[in-house]
């Protein structure tokens, strides 16, 4: 169940997102957060340089892989802006993270996309369960989820594809 320390840390996720789009990137955000609740690691989407694994999510579990023992990432959570891609819940889950909180999730990022007409990722888009079963996933996060929404909407707008 989400509660109201949720909100808070998916709320700065969704302020990530939008500085990532400020920043000419993809509009995604994550936060990883230890089990007393204190601010770990955060990062936005950096792929508009060309490489294209540098999502936040992945940066989080590297950075949990590198900085935590694998006991305080089972009991860590990763908030995120949207859903995290086959990538990135597989290093997720690789790692040993604990659950993911997301506002907006994969199933409704592809309907945007289609809906602007944008062609499909060169990776099927699928559930965080689908590539790490074991892990505790919630999400989506209605209200929120329409924030992340307009973000991608002005990313596509911008690029003349709408």
């Amino acid at each position: 169940m989400i509660n109201d320390t949720d909100m808070i840390h998916l709320r700065r996720c969704v302020e990530l997102a939008s500085e990532a789009l400020e920043a000419g990137d993809e509009p995604f955000g994550s936060v990883l957060v230890g089990a007393d609740g204190t601010l770990l690691a955060e990062d936005r989407n950096r792929i508009a340089g060309g490489d294209s694994t540098r999502h936040p999510e992945f940066f989080l579990a590297r950075w949990a892989a590198e900085h935590m023992a694998p006991e305080e990432r089972a009991v860590a959570t990763v908030y995120t802006s949207g859903e995290h891609c086959p990538m990135c819940a597989a290093a997720h889950g690789w790692v040993g993270l604990g659950r993911i909180v997301y506002v907006s999730s994969t199933e409704q990022l592809t309907a945007w996309l289609a809906e602007l007409g944008v062609a499909p990722p060169p990776v099927r888009p699928l559930p965080i369960q689908e590539i790490a079963p074991g892990v505790t996933v919630e999400g989506p996060v209605a209200g929120l989820d329409a924030q992340v929404r307009e973000l991608h909407m002005r990313l596509h707008d911008k690029s003349g594809m709408s």
